[in-house]
């Protein structure tokens, strides 16, 4: 009994030592999404696929920081919500990109909204 119990801990250690200590924060959450979203719409204007028709559509830079950053992903899902060229509109990397930002709108507008400040007010920055 006493060996199995000695193995049983040495295989949950690694899984103990490996959690986080801290629970993910609603802003490191915001944080961590807008990265991930800003290097995926370069990666897709990049894409062979998709650069076709994803040329047009602007630079997409979140900073969660600028009071501008709500309207800024406004505008960007109507844009690819938009999208009407059926090789790149219909993909589905573009497809999850719209549907990923709609959910960073809502995590920042609903769930954080207390959480999250905003420190400057450049909407400019945001821009090309």
């Amino acid at each position: 009994m006493a060996t199995f119990n000695h193995l049983l801990l040495l295989s949950l250690l690694p899984l103990v030592l490996s959690y986080p200590f801290y629970p993910p924060t609603c802003y490191t959450k915001v944080l961590s999404m807008a990265r991930d979203l800003t290097q995926w719409a370069a990666d897709l204007k990049r894409d062979p696929e998709t650069s076709g028709c994803m040329a047009h559509m602007p630079n997409l830079y979140l900073d969660v920081h600028n009071a501008c950053v709500m309207y800024k992903m406004r505008t960007y899902i109507s844009l690819v919500e938009g999208l009407r060229q059926r090789r790149c509109a219909y993909t589905r990397d573009v497809r999850k990109l719209g549907v990923t930002l709609r959910q960073l709108f809502i995590i920042m507008s609903e769930k954080c909204h207390g959480d999250l400040v905003f420190t400057i007010y450049d909407c400019a920055a945001l821009e090309d």
